[in-house]
């Protein structure tokens, strides 16, 4: 990891510094808001962005005395929620949770796309990040480490096999990276979400996959077991499981989101926001519920998030290139 990304992370998880930004002149003064606040999740209702949204700008809206509305417009990878808060007024009365898809990969994947994560959008925050884990059939592929893996898939090119929930996900981008890394030849099956993924993977018709913590820890039993996770260092929901890096230095991968409003939105409304999202957090029992879900709850400046936008994009752009991945 170059020195500028580890030292944009260190100030980024919620835990260090909870509610450190400082009051921001004139919020006093400011109404703001006066009616509800729409909330678009590029996600149907149910999965673990539309859980965050619900707890915390739930308490978001409680502490400004208004409602956070949140609207579920799932679809195209995120691209449809994305685009309605792209066009949306920039006055503060609807926000975007996006993820790694939105603010990073989308714009390399996908040939057309409507909207530029990088103009269209005013950053707030990040808001967390998904630790990625490499889980394997130990029926299928017998390995105990990242190096038996990458011995074995050198000695047949290919006929290791992986699963995903999808083309261009996050799951799949970090095999991605992982093959690139390591020089190995892996095949790529996907499905249409991380369910019917895991469920092969357990009956043993993959080998191996990537996915996130929270679906991985209740996996884990039998055949299926956990090699490595994709953070920088040992995490702590899987001790004794070694990083990556550990056999392919530098190697890092997280699934992460943030949250964002339209383009020019006004820097004092941008500032009351992400005010109200560290003190939030910042809130015991609102982050023992984030951490219990398997989120790293994070926090940042507005130029930290849109710092963090673009060096994931141009990281990401790189591998969906080399592999030659495009979405319509």
């Amino acid at each position: 990891m170059n020195p500028t990304r580890r030292n944009l992370l260190k100030t980024l998880a919620a835990g260090s510094a909870a509610a450190t930004l400082a009051p921001w002149p004139g919020f006093a003064q400011s109404a703001y808001p006066t009616r509800p606040v729409r909330v678009i999740v590029p996600y149907a209702a149910g999965g673990g962005t539309d859980f965050f949204a619900r707890l915390v700008f739930g308490a978001m809206g409680e502490k400004l005395g208004q409602q956070f509305v949140i609207e579920n417009k799932p679809g195209a990878g995120t691209n449809i929620g994305a685009d309605t808060v792209a066009r949306a007024e920039p006055d503060g009365y609807t926000l975007l949770l996006g993820d790694t898809a939105t603010f990073a990969t989308n714009r390399t994947l996908y040939r057309k796309l409507s909207f530029d994560p990088y103009k269209d959008f005013t950053p707030i925050s990040l808001t967390g990040r998904f630790a990625l884990v490499l889980l394997v059939n130990t029926n299928r592929l017998p390995v105990k480490s990242v190096q038996d893996l990458m011995a074995e898939a050198k000695k047949n090119p290919g006929k290791i096999n992986y699963a995903t929930p999808g083309l261009g996900s996050p799951f799949h981008l970090a095999t991605e990276l992982l093959g690139q890394g390591a020089g190995i030849k892996l095949t790529h099956v996907p499905y249409r979400g991380a369910a019917p993924a895991v469920q092969d993977l357990v009956a043993g018709q993959v080998d191996m996959m990537f996915i996130d913590f929270a679906t991985a820890r209740s996996q884990l039993s039998g055949p299926v077991q956990a090699i490595a996770v994709a953070s920088p260092k040992e995490f702590a929901g899987l001790p004794g499981v070694p990083p990556v890096a550990a056999d392919q230095p530098g190697f890092e991968a997280w699934a992460w989101q943030g949250f964002v409003a339209p383009a020019g939105t006004p820097p004092e409304l941008v500032a009351k926001l992400n005010d109200t999202y560290r003190s939030v957090i910042g809130n015991a029992e609102i982050r023992d519920k984030l951490i219990g879900a398997g989120i790293d709850v994070l926090q940042s400046s507005p130029a930290e998030m849109s710092a963090y936008m673009q060096e994931e994009g141009a990281k990401w752009e790189k591998v969906i290139r080399t592999a030659n991945i495009t979405l319509e």
